[in-house]
C-alpha cells in the first residue's frame, strides 16, 4: 500500500449497504481476532451537517465461498459479551489514540 499521504484519507474508507439498501460510509479502524474469529471496527463517517456521535460498529468477518472472488462479508454480532470482549481489546491497543466514554 503507497504511504502517499494525497488520498490517504480515502484509503480506510469501508461503504457497506444498511437494512434499506442505502450507502452508509464507515472508517476503517482496526481487525481483531478473538476466539478463531475476527472482527471489524469501523467508525461511521458523518455526513457534511450531521454531529458526529462516535459509536463503533462491530461486524464479524465471515469468508465467502467463492475463491475467485476472495470476498470477505461483514455479518451484525448479536451477542453482547462477544461485543464487548472485542471492543476491550480494540480499546487497549488504541488506548493513547482515542478518548474512550463509556
Amino acid at each position: 500500500m503507497d504511504e502517499n499521504t494525497q488520498g490517504e484519507e480515502l484509503d480506510n474508507i469501508v461503504i457497506l449497504n444498511d437494512e434499506e439498501g442505502n450507502e452508509v460510509k464507515f472508517e476503517f479502524l482496526d481487525v481483531v481476532e478473538l476466539d478463531d474469529e475476527e472482527y471489524v471496527v469501523l467508525l461511521p463517517v458523518a455526513e457534511e451537517g450531521e454531529e458526529e456521535e462516535g459509536e463503533v460498529v462491530i461486524l464479524k468477518i465471515e469468508d465467502n465461498d467463492n475463491e475467485e472472488a476472495e470476498e470477505e462479508s461483514y455479518v451484525s454480532v448479536e451477542d453482547e459479551e462477544v461485543l464487548n470482549k472485542v471492543f476491550e481489546i480494540f480499546k487497549e491497543r488504541f488506548k493513547d489514540d482515542f478518548d474512550f466514554v463509556d
